[in-house]
């Protein structure tokens, strides 16, 4: 029996998957964001406040095809070969990265253009989000998976860093070069799957029809408080909290460090989120976990205040630095309890669920971001969502008392004797 999921062929292949797509992604969006806000700014006349809520625009464009496709998205990842849809969505990922590179090297970027390029970008994305989270869980024995999800997460959070701040400093010396480079990463990730053993789909039960097995997902959560309770949880905290649309602002305009800065800045939450989870790869969070998860929320939620009033460059990386910290515990936390509480046949659903509520809370946050900062200017808006943040992780600490009653990763009883149950033959 492996004592590390690294010790397994097939997780080192989804490893290495997940950096490779997560870096290539993450090169995109800063430039996209920073392209959008600059294109606003610079072609179109707009002042701070107009240009600001283009970010928040740009996060309601790719928010729309997560909301209308993640029950969607979650019923293909139950019902099709989960590696197979995760390699045709990111193969739709690369065709996006190719028309950005060709629009941005021959000057054809306009606003309707880069949104609706934008669009696309969040339909690959909530089809390889439930594939891909759904997959770890089959490669890797339970008792390894709070392992495995701190292991992923150290994929996700590395390529975070590297991702914006090698995108900013390619953008700087060849603006296409970004979306070129995205274009072969997401090449290799498709490869990378491929030899992963073929993951046989979980028998489903309930209603055939694949509508009402849509509707499935969301009835479950709904239905279990502990789920619904950690999911909505990061959805209003990141939602209300989120200081990340308002970086371009930040970089361009307040703390005048131009593209270069602006890597920096989406890779010092990054940074710190990185560490705090290769500690837990090392050392797994085994006592207590909902009163820390809560408590990371809040911290969240102080930081992004400090970030918004500070003018100092070197300041701003490391309160960011310590908010990507913050975040990570929040999220291995709930991850972990999330899988975990959840039946095989269930985690794409389920998963697709738990997506939509980060992309609501990334994508919607960013127009959230952006009506706030057309009303109270962006430090006005990230004061007063850091602010939100620590509410939220105090009303939900009221809310769902089970979220603070968790003391381990323990699956429920009852999913372990179903689990038995379902490895018995037929």
């Amino acid at each position: 029996m492996p004592t590390s999921p690294l010790a397994i062929r097939d997780f080192q292949l989804y490893w290495l998957a997940r950096f490779a797509a997560v870096l290539a992604t993450m090169g995109m969006v800063v430039i996209i964001g920073y392209q959008v806000y600059d294109v606003a700014r610079a072609d179109y006349g707009m002042s701070i406040r107009e240009a600001s809520f283009m970010l928040g625009l740009l996060g309601a464009v790719q928010f729309v095809p997560l909301a209308l496709l993640t029950p969607v998205a979650g019923w293909v990842a139950d019902r099709y070969e989960r590696r197979t849809v995760a390699r045709f969505a990111n193969a739709v990922d690369m065709s996006v990265a190719l028309g950005l590179g060709f629009c941005t090297a021959n000057d054809l970027l306009t606003l309707p253009l880069l949104f609706t390029f934008a669009a696309l970008h969040g339909v690959a994305r909530v089809f390889v989000g439930p594939a891909m989270s759904a997959i770890a869980p089959n490669i890797v024995p339970p008792e390894l998976l709070p392992k495995a999800i701190a292991l992923s997460s150290i994929a996700w959070q590395s390529a975070s860093v590297a991702g914006p701040a090698i995108g900013g400093f390619l953008y700087a010396a060849d603006a296409p070069m970004p979306y070129w480079s995205a274009t072969a990463l997401m090449l290799l990730a498709i490869l990378l799957l491929t030899p992963i053993r073929h993951i046989i789909p979980p028998r489903m039960t309930g209603h055939p029809h694949p509508i009402r097995q849509m509707i499935e997902g969301l009835t479950y959560v709904r239905g279990h408080r502990f789920l619904l309770g950690a999911i909505t949880l990061d959805l209003f905290a990141v939602l209300l909290g989120g200081a990340t649309a308002m970086l371009p602002v930040f970089a361009r305009d307040i703390l005048h460090v131009g593209t270069e800065g602006l890597g920096l800045l989406r890779a010092a939450p990054a940074v710190g989120a990185a560490l705090v989870a290769g500690w837990f790869a090392w050392r797994p969070l085994k006592h207590n976990v909902g009163l820390k998860m809560l408590a990371a929320v809040a911290a969240f939620g102080l930081l992004t205040i400090l970030f918004g009033v500070s003018r100092s460059l070197p300041l701003s990386l490391l309160v960011l630095a310590l908010l990507g910290a913050a975040d990570m515990l929040s999220v291995y936390v709930r991850s972990s309890l999330v899988q975990l509480h959840t039946p095989d046949m269930m985690r794409g659903r389920v998963s697709a669920v738990s997506g939509l509520a980060i992309s609501a809370s990334n994508e919607l946050g960013e127009l959230q971001s952006g009506l706030a900062a057309a009303l109270l200017g962006p430090v006005g808006a990230v004061v007063f969502g850091g602010g939100a943040a620590i509410f939220v992780a105090g009303a939900w600490s009221w809310l769902f008392p089970e979220l603070r009653r968790a003391r381990t990763f323990d699956p429920p009883k009852e999913l372990l004797a179903q689990a038995v149950e379902e490895e018995k033959p037929a």
